[in-house]
Protein backbone atom coordinates (compact mmCIF):
# COMPACT_ATOMS: atom_id res chain seq x y z
CA UNK A 1 0.00 0.00 0.00
CA UNK A 2 1.33 3.58 -0.72
CA UNK A 3 0.58 6.98 0.07
CA UNK A 4 -2.23 8.42 -2.38
CA UNK A 5 -1.03 10.68 -4.90
CA UNK A 6 -3.70 12.50 -7.00
CA UNK A 7 -4.20 11.63 -10.89
CA UNK A 8 -5.00 13.47 -13.44
CA UNK A 9 -8.52 13.93 -14.38
CA UNK A 10 -10.05 13.13 -17.56
CA UNK A 11 -12.07 16.16 -16.99
CA UNK A 12 -12.14 19.36 -14.49
CA UNK A 13 -14.46 20.68 -12.58
CA UNK A 14 -14.53 24.63 -12.61
CA UNK A 15 -14.97 26.74 -9.27
CA UNK A 16 -15.53 30.59 -9.18
CA UNK A 17 -12.49 31.92 -7.46
CA UNK A 18 -12.87 34.34 -4.57
CA UNK A 19 -14.80 37.97 -6.03
CA UNK A 20 -12.91 40.15 -3.80
CA UNK A 21 -9.81 42.67 -4.63
CA UNK A 22 -6.55 41.40 -4.66
CA UNK A 23 -7.47 37.97 -5.94
CA UNK A 24 -7.74 36.06 -9.34
CA UNK A 25 -11.38 35.97 -10.56
CA UNK A 26 -10.97 33.25 -13.35
CA UNK A 27 -12.53 30.23 -12.99
CA UNK A 28 -9.78 27.54 -10.88
CA UNK A 29 -9.68 23.90 -12.24
CA UNK A 30 -10.08 21.60 -9.15
CA UNK A 31 -8.12 18.25 -9.85
CA UNK A 32 -10.28 14.93 -9.78
CA UNK A 33 -8.86 12.09 -7.88
CA UNK A 34 -8.92 9.15 -9.32
CA UNK A 35 -8.63 5.22 -8.71
CA UNK A 36 -5.11 3.86 -9.00
CA UNK A 37 -4.00 0.66 -9.20
CA UNK A 38 -1.46 0.71 -5.80
CA UNK A 39 -4.44 0.88 -3.36
CA UNK A 40 -6.01 -1.97 -1.97
CA UNK A 41 -9.92 -2.07 -3.40
CA UNK A 42 -13.21 -3.95 -1.85
CA UNK A 43 -13.92 -6.43 -3.81
CA UNK A 44 -17.39 -5.92 -3.70
CA UNK A 45 -19.51 -2.64 -2.75
CA UNK A 46 -21.58 -5.31 0.25
CA UNK A 47 -17.72 -5.71 1.72
CA UNK A 48 -18.04 -2.14 1.96
CA UNK A 49 -21.24 -1.93 3.47
CA UNK A 50 -21.12 -5.15 6.03
CA UNK A 51 -17.44 -3.73 7.68
CA UNK A 52 -19.34 -0.28 8.11
CA UNK A 53 -22.38 -1.95 9.67
CA UNK A 54 -20.49 -4.25 11.27
CA UNK A 55 -17.83 -1.69 12.85
CA UNK A 56 -21.30 0.95 13.63
CA UNK A 57 -23.39 -2.32 15.24
CA UNK A 58 -21.42 -3.08 18.10
CA UNK A 59 -21.95 -4.65 22.26
CA UNK A 60 -23.37 -1.17 22.79
CA UNK A 61 -26.42 -1.09 20.44
CA UNK A 62 -27.19 -4.63 22.45
CA UNK A 63 -27.11 -3.02 25.83
CA UNK A 64 -26.18 0.48 26.03
CA UNK A 65 -29.44 2.03 23.54
CA UNK A 66 -31.79 -0.26 25.46
CA UNK A 67 -30.72 0.81 29.27
CA UNK A 68 -30.58 4.89 28.12
CA UNK A 69 -33.63 4.17 26.70
CA UNK A 70 -36.02 3.30 29.39
CA UNK A 71 -33.56 5.11 31.65
CA UNK A 72 -34.68 8.61 29.84
CA UNK A 73 -38.07 8.56 29.81
CA UNK A 74 -38.61 5.52 27.34
CA UNK A 75 -41.03 5.61 24.02
CA UNK A 76 -40.14 9.89 24.78
CA UNK A 77 -36.68 9.07 24.39
CA UNK A 78 -36.97 8.32 20.90
CA UNK A 79 -37.69 11.90 20.13
CA UNK A 80 -34.51 13.54 21.09
CA UNK A 81 -32.49 10.41 19.45
CA UNK A 82 -33.94 10.92 16.20
CA UNK A 83 -33.85 14.69 16.22
CA UNK A 84 -29.59 14.43 17.49
CA UNK A 85 -29.71 11.61 14.59
CA UNK A 86 -30.60 13.68 12.10
CA UNK A 87 -29.05 16.85 13.05
CA UNK A 88 -25.84 15.57 13.96
CA UNK A 89 -24.80 11.94 13.92
CA UNK A 90 -25.86 11.34 10.21
CA UNK A 91 -24.08 14.42 8.90
CA UNK A 92 -20.90 13.59 10.73
CA UNK A 93 -21.59 10.02 9.57
CA UNK A 94 -21.58 11.04 5.89
CA UNK A 95 -18.81 13.82 6.15
CA UNK A 96 -16.45 11.30 6.93
CA UNK A 97 -17.53 8.48 4.18
CA UNK A 98 -16.91 11.57 1.64
CA UNK A 99 -13.68 12.79 2.90
CA UNK A 100 -11.95 9.18 3.00
CA UNK A 101 -13.39 8.48 -0.18
CA UNK A 102 -12.83 11.86 -1.98
CA UNK A 103 -8.89 11.75 -0.46
CA UNK A 104 -8.14 8.12 -0.03
CA UNK A 105 -5.92 8.05 2.58
CA UNK A 106 -6.38 7.17 6.38
CA UNK A 107 -6.61 9.46 9.25
CA UNK A 108 -3.16 10.71 9.71
CA UNK A 109 -1.92 11.85 6.20
CA UNK A 110 -5.47 12.99 5.20
CA UNK A 111 -4.78 16.34 6.85
CA UNK A 112 -2.17 17.31 4.16
CA UNK A 113 -5.01 17.58 1.60
CA UNK A 114 -7.23 19.61 4.57
CA UNK A 115 -5.32 21.26 6.91
CA UNK A 116 -1.82 20.80 8.12
CA UNK A 117 -2.12 22.45 11.01
CA UNK A 118 -4.28 19.57 12.48
CA UNK A 119 -2.64 16.66 11.50
CA UNK A 120 -2.19 15.96 15.45
CA UNK A 121 -6.00 15.12 15.17
CA UNK A 122 -4.82 12.09 13.10
CA UNK A 123 -2.05 10.69 15.66
CA UNK A 124 -4.82 11.20 18.28
CA UNK A 125 -7.46 9.02 16.97
CA UNK A 126 -4.42 6.37 16.38
CA UNK A 127 -4.10 6.60 20.66
CA UNK A 128 -7.29 6.60 20.98
CA UNK A 129 -8.08 3.35 19.15
CA UNK A 130 -4.99 2.05 20.73
CA UNK A 131 -7.02 2.25 23.88
CA UNK A 132 -9.85 0.91 22.96
CA UNK A 133 -8.47 -1.99 21.72
CA UNK A 134 -6.65 -2.28 25.19
CA UNK A 135 -10.11 -3.08 27.03
CA UNK A 136 -12.79 -3.95 24.17
CA UNK A 137 -11.12 -7.14 23.31
CA UNK A 138 -11.10 -7.96 26.68
CA UNK A 139 -15.03 -7.90 26.83
CA UNK A 140 -14.90 -10.51 23.72
CA UNK A 141 -12.61 -12.88 25.65
CA UNK A 142 -15.38 -12.80 28.19
CA UNK A 143 -18.21 -13.99 25.81
CA UNK A 144 -15.62 -16.43 24.56
CA UNK A 145 -15.29 -17.79 27.99
CA UNK A 146 -18.66 -17.84 28.68
CA UNK A 147 -19.61 -19.52 25.14
CA UNK A 148 -16.85 -22.44 26.17
CA UNK A 149 -18.77 -22.33 29.71
CA UNK A 150 -21.86 -23.19 27.52
CA UNK A 151 -21.31 -26.16 26.17
CA UNK A 152 -22.52 -28.29 29.37
CA UNK A 153 -25.68 -29.91 29.79
CA UNK A 154 -26.64 -27.58 33.03
CA UNK A 155 -25.08 -23.93 32.49
CA UNK A 156 -22.59 -22.96 35.36
CA UNK A 157 -24.80 -20.30 35.98
CA UNK A 158 -27.86 -21.64 36.72
CA UNK A 159 -27.40 -22.94 40.42
CA UNK A 160 -25.71 -21.99 43.59
CA UNK A 161 -23.59 -25.57 43.92
CA UNK A 162 -20.88 -24.80 42.47
CA UNK A 163 -16.93 -24.51 44.11
CA UNK A 164 -17.32 -20.20 43.46
CA UNK A 165 -20.75 -19.64 44.55
CA UNK A 166 -21.01 -18.12 48.49
CA UNK A 167 -23.98 -18.33 50.82
CA UNK A 168 -25.00 -15.32 49.44
CA UNK A 169 -26.33 -16.96 46.23
CA UNK A 170 -29.96 -17.37 46.10
CA UNK A 171 -31.25 -19.29 43.16
CA UNK A 172 -34.94 -18.23 42.87
CA UNK A 173 -36.00 -19.97 39.53
CA UNK A 174 -38.22 -23.11 39.76
CA UNK A 175 -38.27 -22.36 43.64
CA UNK A 176 -41.46 -21.17 45.79
CA UNK A 177 -41.12 -18.68 48.91
CA UNK A 178 -37.79 -17.48 47.96
CA UNK A 179 -36.37 -14.26 49.89
CA UNK A 180 -34.39 -12.00 47.69
CA UNK A 181 -32.48 -9.55 50.13
CA UNK A 182 -29.76 -6.85 49.39
CA UNK A 183 -27.17 -9.24 50.18
CA UNK A 184 -28.82 -11.61 48.03
CA UNK A 185 -26.55 -12.73 44.88
CA UNK A 186 -28.31 -14.66 41.56
CA UNK A 187 -25.65 -18.11 40.49
CA UNK A 188 -25.22 -15.85 37.45
CA UNK A 189 -23.71 -13.11 39.20
CA UNK A 190 -21.51 -14.81 41.10
CA UNK A 191 -20.51 -16.98 37.81
CA UNK A 192 -19.28 -13.61 36.14
CA UNK A 193 -17.73 -11.93 39.23
CA UNK A 194 -16.40 -15.03 41.09
CA UNK A 195 -15.82 -17.49 38.52
CA UNK A 196 -14.76 -15.40 34.67
CA UNK A 197 -13.57 -11.69 36.74
CA UNK A 198 -12.37 -13.64 40.39
CA UNK A 199 -12.86 -10.04 41.31
CA UNK A 200 -12.88 -10.79 45.02
CA UNK A 201 -9.03 -11.22 44.96
CA UNK A 202 -8.71 -7.72 43.78
CA UNK A 203 -8.12 -4.93 46.65
CA UNK A 204 -9.69 -2.48 43.33
CA UNK A 205 -7.02 -0.33 41.43
CA UNK A 206 -4.65 -0.27 43.87
CA UNK A 207 -3.82 -4.38 43.82
CA UNK A 208 -5.76 -5.65 40.43
CA UNK A 209 -3.69 -9.42 41.75
CA UNK A 210 -2.84 -11.38 38.91
CA UNK A 211 -3.43 -12.53 35.25
CA UNK A 212 -6.20 -14.36 34.70
CA UNK A 213 -4.75 -17.46 32.37
CA UNK A 214 -7.85 -18.82 30.88
CA UNK A 215 -8.47 -15.29 30.00
CA UNK A 216 -5.40 -14.47 28.72
CA UNK A 217 -5.73 -17.79 26.23
CA UNK A 218 -9.55 -16.57 25.10
CA UNK A 219 -7.68 -12.70 24.85
CA UNK A 220 -4.78 -14.85 22.58
CA UNK A 221 -7.17 -16.57 20.70
CA UNK A 222 -9.28 -13.25 19.61
CA UNK A 223 -6.38 -11.72 18.56
CA UNK A 224 -5.30 -14.76 16.58
CA UNK A 225 -8.50 -14.52 14.61
CA UNK A 226 -8.35 -10.82 14.29
CA UNK A 227 -4.73 -11.02 12.74
CA UNK A 228 -5.75 -13.28 10.09
CA UNK A 229 -8.83 -11.45 9.11
CA UNK A 230 -6.38 -7.74 8.60
CA UNK A 231 -3.47 -9.44 7.43
CA UNK A 232 -3.76 -9.26 3.71
CA UNK A 233 -5.93 -6.10 3.92
CA UNK A 234 -9.78 -5.44 3.20
CA UNK A 235 -9.56 -8.07 0.28
CA UNK A 236 -9.81 -11.22 3.38
CA UNK A 237 -11.48 -8.43 6.01
CA UNK A 238 -14.15 -7.93 3.49
CA UNK A 239 -15.04 -11.76 3.15
CA UNK A 240 -15.32 -12.50 6.85
CA UNK A 241 -17.46 -9.67 7.91
CA UNK A 242 -19.93 -11.66 5.69
CA UNK A 243 -20.40 -13.93 8.53
CA UNK A 244 -19.37 -11.42 11.47
CA UNK A 245 -21.80 -9.27 10.39
CA UNK A 246 -24.72 -11.12 9.56
CA UNK A 247 -24.92 -13.62 11.70
CA UNK A 248 -25.73 -11.08 14.94
CA UNK A 249 -28.89 -10.31 12.52
CA UNK A 250 -29.77 -14.35 12.74
CA UNK A 251 -29.34 -14.42 16.17
CA UNK A 252 -31.27 -11.47 17.05
CA UNK A 253 -34.26 -12.67 15.55
CA UNK A 254 -34.22 -16.11 16.90
CA UNK A 255 -33.76 -14.42 20.29
CA UNK A 256 -36.75 -11.90 19.61
CA UNK A 257 -39.22 -15.19 18.59
CA UNK A 258 -38.26 -16.51 21.77
CA UNK A 259 -38.62 -13.65 24.26
CA UNK A 260 -41.80 -13.04 22.60
CA UNK A 261 -43.17 -16.27 23.66
CA UNK A 262 -41.82 -15.95 27.44
CA UNK A 263 -44.59 -15.46 30.06
CA UNK A 264 -44.20 -11.99 31.35
CA UNK A 265 -42.24 -10.48 27.89
CA UNK A 266 -44.95 -7.88 27.72
CA UNK A 267 -44.05 -5.72 30.91
CA UNK A 268 -40.51 -5.52 29.44
CA UNK A 269 -41.75 -3.88 26.11
CA UNK A 270 -44.21 -1.76 28.22
CA UNK A 271 -41.43 -0.82 30.61
CA UNK A 272 -39.02 -0.05 27.48
CA UNK A 273 -41.27 2.09 25.21
CA UNK A 274 -44.42 3.41 27.70
CA UNK A 275 -43.02 7.21 27.49
CA UNK A 276 -42.55 10.07 29.92
CA UNK A 277 -42.98 13.03 28.16
CA UNK A 278 -41.88 14.88 31.29
CA UNK A 279 -38.10 13.60 30.45
CA UNK A 280 -38.29 15.32 27.15
CA UNK A 281 -37.91 18.94 29.62
CA UNK A 282 -34.39 17.60 31.26
CA UNK A 283 -30.75 18.80 29.77
CA UNK A 284 -29.11 15.14 30.69
CA UNK A 285 -31.85 12.93 28.39
CA UNK A 286 -30.48 15.08 25.41
CA UNK A 287 -27.38 14.67 26.24
CA UNK A 288 -27.47 11.44 26.68
CA UNK A 289 -29.58 11.11 23.21
CA UNK A 290 -26.20 12.71 21.57
CA UNK A 291 -23.96 11.06 23.07
CA UNK A 292 -25.57 7.23 22.22
CA UNK A 293 -25.77 8.32 18.63
CA UNK A 294 -22.29 9.54 18.14
CA UNK A 295 -20.81 6.73 20.20
CA UNK A 296 -23.45 4.20 17.76
CA UNK A 297 -22.61 5.56 14.57
CA UNK A 298 -18.69 5.92 15.31
CA UNK A 299 -17.67 9.02 13.40
CA UNK A 300 -14.29 10.87 14.79
CA UNK A 301 -12.43 6.68 15.19
CA UNK A 302 -11.20 7.13 11.68
CA UNK A 303 -12.53 3.77 11.22
CA UNK A 304 -15.54 5.40 8.51
CA UNK A 305 -11.68 7.19 6.85
CA UNK A 306 -10.05 4.10 6.35
CA UNK A 307 -13.07 1.98 5.29
CA UNK A 308 -14.23 4.67 2.50
CA UNK A 309 -10.79 4.91 1.75
CA UNK A 310 -10.78 1.96 -0.34
CA UNK A 311 -13.77 2.86 -2.84
CA UNK A 312 -14.26 3.87 -6.12
CA UNK A 313 -14.20 7.30 -6.63
CA UNK A 314 -17.52 7.47 -7.81
CA UNK A 315 -18.96 5.68 -5.32
CA UNK A 316 -22.33 6.77 -4.27
CA UNK A 317 -21.25 7.80 0.00
CA UNK A 318 -24.09 9.51 0.63
CA UNK A 319 -26.47 6.62 -0.05
CA UNK A 320 -24.36 4.51 1.95
CA UNK A 321 -24.45 7.26 4.89
CA UNK A 322 -28.09 7.09 4.86
CA UNK A 323 -28.62 3.43 4.83
CA UNK A 324 -25.44 2.36 7.36
CA UNK A 325 -26.88 4.91 9.68
CA UNK A 326 -30.68 3.76 9.48
CA UNK A 327 -29.62 0.25 9.67
CA UNK A 328 -27.51 1.60 12.81
CA UNK A 329 -30.25 2.81 14.60
CA UNK A 330 -33.10 0.09 13.81
CA UNK A 331 -30.77 -2.88 14.99
CA UNK A 332 -30.81 -0.68 18.60
CA UNK A 333 -34.22 -0.13 18.27
CA UNK A 334 -35.04 -4.11 17.70
CA UNK A 335 -32.57 -4.87 20.67
CA UNK A 336 -34.14 -3.30 22.99
CA UNK A 337 -37.14 -5.63 22.54
CA UNK A 338 -35.07 -8.51 22.70
CA UNK A 339 -33.34 -7.50 26.20
CA UNK A 340 -36.59 -6.09 27.29
CA UNK A 341 -38.57 -9.09 26.67
CA UNK A 342 -35.76 -10.80 28.51
CA UNK A 343 -36.41 -8.68 31.37
CA UNK A 344 -40.25 -8.65 31.92
CA UNK A 345 -39.76 -12.62 32.12
CA UNK A 346 -37.45 -12.30 35.13
CA UNK A 347 -39.72 -9.54 36.69
CA UNK A 348 -42.27 -12.36 36.46
CA UNK A 349 -40.25 -15.33 37.62
CA UNK A 350 -38.88 -12.76 40.59
CA UNK A 351 -42.28 -11.20 41.20
CA UNK A 352 -40.93 -7.72 41.04
CA UNK A 353 -41.16 -4.92 38.97
CA UNK A 354 -38.98 -4.65 35.79
CA UNK A 355 -37.13 -1.48 36.93
CA UNK A 356 -35.60 -3.97 39.90
CA UNK A 357 -34.46 -6.60 37.73
CA UNK A 358 -33.33 -4.15 35.09
CA UNK A 359 -30.57 -2.09 37.55
CA UNK A 360 -27.40 -3.60 35.77
CA UNK A 361 -25.93 -1.80 33.23
CA UNK A 362 -23.01 -1.89 30.52
CA UNK A 363 -21.28 -5.22 30.03
CA UNK A 364 -22.96 -6.26 33.48
CA UNK A 365 -26.86 -6.46 31.31
CA UNK A 366 -24.59 -9.02 28.94
CA UNK A 367 -22.68 -11.21 31.65
CA UNK A 368 -25.34 -11.19 34.14
CA UNK A 369 -29.11 -10.16 33.51
CA UNK A 370 -29.63 -11.70 30.08
CA UNK A 371 -27.75 -15.28 30.86
CA UNK A 372 -29.72 -15.50 34.00
CA UNK A 373 -32.85 -15.40 31.90
CA UNK A 374 -31.66 -17.58 28.97
CA UNK A 375 -30.16 -20.17 31.54
CA UNK A 376 -34.07 -20.68 32.87
CA UNK A 377 -35.82 -21.59 30.19
CA UNK A 378 -36.31 -24.58 27.61
CA UNK A 379 -33.25 -25.18 24.92
CA UNK A 380 -31.11 -23.14 27.53
CA UNK A 381 -27.63 -24.23 25.93
CA UNK A 382 -28.41 -23.82 22.40
CA UNK A 383 -29.55 -20.66 23.21
CA UNK A 384 -26.13 -19.46 25.60
CA UNK A 385 -24.40 -20.96 22.49
CA UNK A 386 -25.94 -18.25 19.92
CA UNK A 387 -26.10 -15.61 22.22
CA UNK A 388 -22.66 -15.78 23.03
CA UNK A 389 -21.26 -16.63 19.34
CA UNK A 390 -23.71 -13.00 18.63
CA UNK A 391 -21.50 -11.02 20.91
CA UNK A 392 -18.27 -12.15 19.85
CA UNK A 393 -18.98 -11.67 16.18
CA UNK A 394 -20.22 -8.00 17.05
CA UNK A 395 -17.27 -6.91 18.61
CA UNK A 396 -14.67 -8.94 16.09
CA UNK A 397 -16.73 -6.56 13.65
CA UNK A 398 -15.75 -3.33 16.01
CA UNK A 399 -12.23 -4.59 16.38
CA UNK A 400 -11.64 -5.13 12.72
CA UNK A 401 -12.98 -1.57 12.19
CA UNK A 402 -10.73 0.33 15.08
CA UNK A 403 -7.94 -1.30 14.06
CA UNK A 404 -8.30 -1.19 10.10
CA UNK A 405 -8.05 2.89 11.19
CA UNK A 406 -4.55 2.82 12.65
CA UNK A 407 -3.19 0.00 9.61
CA UNK A 408 -4.35 2.67 7.05
CA UNK A 409 -3.22 5.69 8.66
CA UNK A 410 0.05 4.42 9.60
CA UNK A 411 0.84 2.89 6.74
CA UNK A 412 -0.35 5.65 4.18
CA UNK A 413 1.89 8.18 6.72
CA UNK A 414 4.72 6.26 6.24
CA UNK A 415 4.57 3.92 3.23
CA UNK A 416 8.10 3.90 2.15
CA UNK A 417 8.64 1.79 5.11
CA UNK A 418 5.25 -0.04 5.63
CA UNK A 419 4.32 -0.72 2.14
CA UNK A 420 5.13 -4.24 1.77
CA UNK A 421 5.39 -4.99 5.26
CA UNK A 422 1.79 -4.98 5.65
CA UNK A 423 1.75 -8.66 7.58
CA UNK A 424 4.80 -7.33 9.96
CA UNK A 425 3.22 -4.50 10.53
CA UNK A 426 -0.47 -5.83 11.80
CA UNK A 427 1.72 -8.67 13.55
CA UNK A 428 3.59 -6.02 15.56
CA UNK A 429 -0.05 -4.06 15.93
CA UNK A 430 -1.91 -7.07 17.20
CA UNK A 431 1.18 -8.02 19.62
CA UNK A 432 1.29 -4.37 20.94
CA UNK A 433 -2.74 -4.67 21.79
CA UNK A 434 -2.22 -7.93 23.44
CA UNK A 435 0.39 -6.62 25.76
CA UNK A 436 -1.44 -3.20 26.33
CA UNK A 437 -4.35 -5.92 27.16
CA UNK A 438 -3.02 -7.69 30.21
CA UNK A 439 -3.87 -5.21 32.51
CA UNK A 440 -7.23 -5.85 31.96
CA UNK A 441 -7.24 -9.76 32.25
CA UNK A 442 -6.12 -9.76 35.70
CA UNK A 443 -8.62 -10.71 38.81
CA UNK A 444 -9.38 -6.43 39.14
CA UNK A 445 -8.95 -6.25 35.34
CA UNK A 446 -12.78 -5.24 35.36
CA UNK A 447 -11.85 -1.99 36.95
CA UNK A 448 -8.98 -1.19 34.30
CA UNK A 449 -11.58 -1.61 31.50
CA UNK A 450 -13.95 0.80 33.30
CA UNK A 451 -11.59 3.21 33.66
CA UNK A 452 -9.96 2.92 30.12
CA UNK A 453 -13.51 3.20 28.64
CA UNK A 454 -14.62 6.23 30.30
CA UNK A 455 -11.58 8.34 30.17
CA UNK A 456 -9.98 6.71 27.17
CA UNK A 457 -12.21 7.42 24.87
CA UNK A 458 -15.11 9.27 26.07
CA UNK A 459 -14.43 13.00 26.19
CA UNK A 460 -11.29 12.78 24.64
CA UNK A 461 -12.94 11.30 21.29
CA UNK A 462 -15.66 13.84 20.73
CA UNK A 463 -13.37 16.60 21.13
CA UNK A 464 -11.03 15.15 18.38
CA UNK A 465 -15.02 14.96 16.08
CA UNK A 466 -15.76 18.63 17.22
CA UNK A 467 -11.94 19.67 16.10
CA UNK A 468 -12.34 17.38 12.72
CA UNK A 469 -15.59 18.90 11.95
CA UNK A 470 -14.81 22.24 12.19
CA UNK A 471 -11.21 21.68 10.13
CA UNK A 472 -13.59 20.64 7.54
CA UNK A 473 -16.21 22.81 7.72
CA UNK A 474 -13.99 26.06 8.48
CA UNK A 475 -10.49 26.15 7.52
CA UNK A 476 -11.04 23.67 4.21
CA UNK A 477 -13.85 25.21 3.65
CA UNK A 478 -17.44 24.33 3.35
CA UNK A 479 -17.52 25.12 -0.31
CA UNK A 480 -14.23 23.25 -1.46
CA UNK A 481 -15.98 20.73 0.25
CA UNK A 482 -18.89 20.17 -1.59
CA UNK A 483 -16.85 20.59 -4.72
CA UNK A 484 -15.32 17.69 -3.50
CA UNK A 485 -18.76 15.56 -3.22
CA UNK A 486 -20.05 17.22 -6.64
CA UNK A 487 -16.79 15.32 -8.23
CA UNK A 488 -17.26 12.23 -6.97
CA UNK A 489 -21.52 11.57 -7.09
CA UNK A 490 -22.57 15.01 -10.03
CA UNK A 491 -24.14 17.08 -8.13
CA UNK A 492 -23.44 19.05 -4.49
CA UNK A 493 -24.92 18.48 -1.26
CA UNK A 494 -28.07 20.39 -0.26
CA UNK A 495 -27.82 23.32 2.07
CA UNK A 496 -29.35 21.02 5.22
CA UNK A 497 -26.50 18.80 4.83
CA UNK A 498 -23.84 22.57 4.67
CA UNK A 499 -25.84 24.13 7.58
CA UNK A 500 -25.23 20.81 9.54
CA UNK A 501 -21.43 20.74 8.56
CA UNK A 502 -21.02 24.31 9.42
CA UNK A 503 -22.81 25.10 12.17
CA UNK A 504 -25.52 22.39 14.10
CA UNK A 505 -23.63 19.48 14.50
CA UNK A 506 -19.84 21.16 16.00
CA UNK A 507 -22.93 22.58 18.14
CA UNK A 508 -23.62 19.45 18.93
CA UNK A 509 -20.15 18.12 19.99
CA UNK A 510 -19.58 21.25 22.03
CA UNK A 511 -22.74 20.79 23.74
CA UNK A 512 -21.92 16.66 24.75
CA UNK A 513 -18.66 17.87 25.69
CA UNK A 514 -19.53 21.11 27.76
CA UNK A 515 -22.28 18.89 29.60
CA UNK A 516 -20.04 16.25 30.27
CA UNK A 517 -17.27 18.24 31.71
CA UNK A 518 -19.72 20.49 34.26
CA UNK A 519 -21.43 17.29 35.47
CA UNK A 520 -19.22 14.24 35.55
CA UNK A 521 -20.84 11.04 37.00
CA UNK A 522 -18.99 9.66 39.28
CA UNK A 523 -17.50 6.60 38.74
CA UNK A 524 -18.30 3.02 40.43
CA UNK A 525 -18.14 -0.50 39.57
CA UNK A 526 -20.38 -3.03 41.63
CA UNK A 527 -19.70 -1.56 45.10
CA UNK A 528 -16.25 -0.30 44.58
CA UNK A 529 -15.63 3.57 44.14
CA UNK A 530 -12.75 4.83 42.35
CA UNK A 531 -10.85 6.55 44.66
CA UNK A 532 -9.81 10.29 43.78
CA UNK A 533 -6.26 9.42 42.90
CA UNK A 534 -7.19 6.95 39.93
CA UNK A 535 -9.60 9.75 38.44
CA UNK A 536 -6.73 11.66 38.21
CA UNK A 537 -5.10 8.74 35.88
CA UNK A 538 -8.02 8.77 34.10
CA UNK A 539 -7.74 12.67 33.08
CA UNK A 540 -3.82 11.74 32.29
CA UNK A 541 -5.12 8.92 30.24
CA UNK A 542 -7.44 10.77 28.24
CA UNK A 543 -5.01 13.80 27.57
CA UNK A 544 -2.15 11.45 26.42
CA UNK A 545 -4.48 11.26 23.14
CA UNK A 546 -5.71 14.06 22.64
CA UNK A 547 -2.25 16.45 23.35
CA UNK A 548 -0.82 15.09 19.99
CA UNK A 549 -2.98 17.96 18.80
CA UNK A 550 -1.41 21.00 19.89
CA UNK A 551 2.03 19.43 20.29
CA UNK A 552 1.63 18.98 16.64
CA UNK A 553 0.26 22.60 16.07
CA UNK A 554 3.25 24.15 17.69
CA UNK A 555 5.89 21.42 16.07
CA UNK A 556 4.32 23.08 12.67
CA UNK A 557 4.73 26.75 14.03
CA UNK A 558 8.30 26.47 14.85
CA UNK A 559 9.65 24.16 12.30
CA UNK A 560 8.32 25.40 9.47
CA UNK A 561 10.88 28.25 7.68
CA UNK A 562 9.74 31.81 6.98
CA UNK A 563 7.09 34.01 8.70
CA UNK A 564 3.21 33.42 9.67
CA UNK A 565 2.43 36.13 6.66
CA UNK A 566 5.04 34.40 4.09
CA UNK A 567 3.13 32.56 1.28
CA UNK A 568 4.88 29.28 1.19
CA UNK A 569 3.30 27.68 -1.96
CA UNK A 570 4.73 24.05 -0.85
CA UNK A 571 2.54 24.33 1.98
CA UNK A 572 -1.69 24.34 2.62
CA UNK A 573 -3.19 27.55 3.54
CA UNK A 574 -4.79 26.67 7.18
CA UNK A 575 -6.78 30.29 6.72
CA UNK A 576 -7.99 29.78 3.44
CA UNK A 577 -11.77 29.46 5.08
CA UNK A 578 -12.19 33.10 5.22
CA UNK A 579 -11.92 33.57 1.45
CA UNK A 580 -14.04 30.25 0.30
CA UNK A 581 -16.47 29.93 3.08
CA UNK A 582 -17.22 33.48 4.13
CA UNK A 583 -16.47 35.41 1.08
CA UNK A 584 -20.00 36.60 -0.02
CA UNK A 585 -20.37 38.34 3.36
CA UNK A 586 -17.18 39.42 4.27
CA UNK A 587 -14.86 42.36 2.71
CA UNK A 588 -11.41 41.07 2.77
CA UNK A 589 -9.77 43.81 1.34
CA UNK A 590 -7.30 43.75 3.20
CA UNK A 591 -6.28 39.79 3.45
CA UNK A 592 -4.74 39.58 0.12
CA UNK A 593 -2.73 36.84 1.00
CA UNK A 594 -3.53 33.55 3.24
CA UNK A 595 -0.98 31.87 5.53
CA UNK A 596 0.32 29.22 4.72
CA UNK A 597 2.15 26.66 7.42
Amino acid sequence: MTRQDSAAPAGSLSVQGPSNPGYNTNPVPVPVITQTDTRDKWSKKMDFLLSVIGFAVDLGNVWRFPYICYQNGGGAFLIPYIVMAIFGGVPLFYMELALGQFHRTGAISIWKHICPIFKGIGYAICVISLYVSFYYNTIIAWALFYFYSSFASVLPWTNCDNAWNTENCTNYFLKDNVTWNNYSRSPAEEFYTRNVLEIHKSDGLSNVGGVRWQLMLCLFLIFTIVYFSLWKGVKTSGKVVWVTATLPYVVLFILLIRGATLPGAWKGVVFYLQPKWEKLFETSVWVDAAAQIFFSLGPGFGVLLALSSYNPFTNNCYRDAIVTSLVNCLTSFMSGFVIFTMLGYMAEKRNVNVEDVARDKGPSLLFITYPEAIANMTGSTFFAIIFFVMMITLGLDSTFGGLEAIITAVMDEYPEYLAHRRELFVLGLVVVCFLGSLSTLTNGGAYVVKLLEEFGVGSSIIAVGFLEAIAVSWFYGITRFSNDIKSMLGYYPGLFWKVCWVAISPAFLAYIIVSSLLKPAPLQLFDYKYPDWSITVGYIIGASSFMWIPIYMVYKLVWTPGSLKQVRPSNAAILNWWVTTWDSSLNLNEMTMNLHF
